[in-house]
C-alpha cells in the first residue's frame, strides 16, 4: 500500500478575491499514486503585505471607530465596517449618516445587483463606508479601502472565528495603507489565532520583499471592474423564471454550476454570486418538489 504524502510550498502568487491565506490543494489520483500537494499563497507579485493590526477595547468602540472613519474620509480613502447582525448594520448605517457619513449597508436580505451597485458606488467615492455583517460573500476587491472595523471581535463564534476574522482582514490587503481595527475587550482563541497568522504572513510577506528589492504597490484596477458584465446580463439573470419542471430544474442547476465555475475561474466573482444564489433557490425548489412527491 503506498502512503499518501502532503508537502507544503511557498510560492508567488495572487490569492482570488481579498487575498487571504487560502490553500489551493490538487486532487490525488488514488490509483497512480500521484503526490497531493497543499500550496499555501502568500507572496503577492505587487509586493502588498497583510494590514497593520490594532487592537482596541469595545467599549465605546463605536466613538473610536468614527474618528478613525473622519480621518479617511479627509484623505478620500474608504471603509469597512462588520457588525455581528443585520439590525446592528443597519442602526450603525443610519447613525452615520445622521453624522453626515456617506454610508451604506449591505447584508443577504439585499438583491446581489443591488449589492454590485453599492460596491461601485464605494469605488467611485459615491459613499465612502459600507456597514455589513459578513463581508465576505462579496468576493470583495476593493482596492481603495484602507480601514476595515471589526466590531466585537471578541465575541466567538461564526463571524468572529478564526477563518472569518482572517478573511476580513485580508480585505485591507488590496491597499498599502490597509490597516484593520479589531475591537475587543479580551483575546478570544480565534483572536489570538488570527492575530498570530497575521503576523507570521507579514514577517514572511516583508522578508521577501526585502530579499527582493520589492517596494509594495497597491492594486490599481478600472472603476468598471467591479462589474465584469453588462448590467443587462445581471438584470436578464436575476428576472427570468425559475423553471418549474423537477427534470428542468436539474438540468437548470447543472448548467448554473458549470457557468458559476467558469465565472469564478474568470474572477467575475459579482456574477459567480448572481448564479450561486440562483443555485441555492432551484436546490431549495427540487427539495420541495421532492417532499411533496412523498406525501
Amino acid at each position: 500500500m503506498h502512503r499518501r504524502k502532503t508537502k507544503k510550498v511557498f510560492f508567488a502568487d495572487v490569492a482570488v478575491g481579498g487575498d487571504s491565506p487560502i490553500s489551493i490543494q490538487s486532487m490525488t489520483n488514488t490509483k497512480t499514486h500521484d503526490v497531493k500537494a497543499t500550496v499555501e499563497q502568500i507572496i503577492r507579485p505587487t509586493g502588498l503585505i497583510d494590514p497593520k493590526l490594532l487592537i482596541k477595547p469595545a467599549k465605546g468602540q463605536i466613538n473610536d471607530l468614527i474618528k478613525r472613519i473622519e480621518k479617511k474620509v479627509e484623505k478620500k480613502e474608504r471603509v469597512l465596517v462588520t457588525t455581528l447582525t443585520k439590525k446592528m448594520a443597519e442602526d450603525l448605517s443610519g447613525y452615520l449618516q445622521d453624522k453626515n457619513f456617506k454610508v451604506k449597508y449591505l447584508h443577504s436580505d439585499i438583491e446581489t445587483l443591488d449589492r454590485i451597485k453599492t460596491l461601485t458606488k464605494l469605488r467611485r467615492g459615491d459613499i465612502d463606508i459600507i456597514v455589513g455583517v459578513n463581508l465576505l460573500r462579496e468576493g470583495l476587491d476593493l482596492p481603495e479601502v484602507t480601514l476595515i472595523g471589526i466590531l466585537d471581535a471578541d465575541k466567538e463564534g461564526f463571524l468572529r472565528s478564526f477563518t472569518s476574522l482572517i478573511q476580513v482582514i485580508g480585505r485591507a490587503a488590496r491597499n498599502v495603507k490597509g490597516k484593520v481595527i479589531l475591537y475587543a475587550d479580551k483575546k478570544t482563541k480565534s483572536l489570538k489565532q488570527a492575530i498570530k497568522e497575521t503576523e507570521r504572513r507579514r514577517e514572511k510577506q516583508i522578508d521577501y520583499n526585502k530579499k527582493h528589492n520589492i517596494t509594495p504597490k497597491t492594486i490599481i484596477k478600472d472603476i468598471s471592474d467591479i462589474i465584469p458584465i453588462e448590467v443587462d446580463e445581471v438584470l436578464n439573470i436575476e428576472s427570468k423564471p425559475l423553471p418549474e419542471n423537477k427534470e428542468q430544474i436539474k438540468k437548470s442547476i447543472n448548467k448554473k454550476e458549470k457557468e458559476m465555475r467558469i465565472a469564478a475561474k474568470e474572477l467575475n466573482f459579482e456574477l459567480a454570486a448572481i448564479l450561486r444564489d440562483e443555485i441555492k433557490e432551484l436546490s431549495k425548489k427540487l427539495k420541495n418538489k421532492k417532499n411533496e412527491k412523498e406525501n
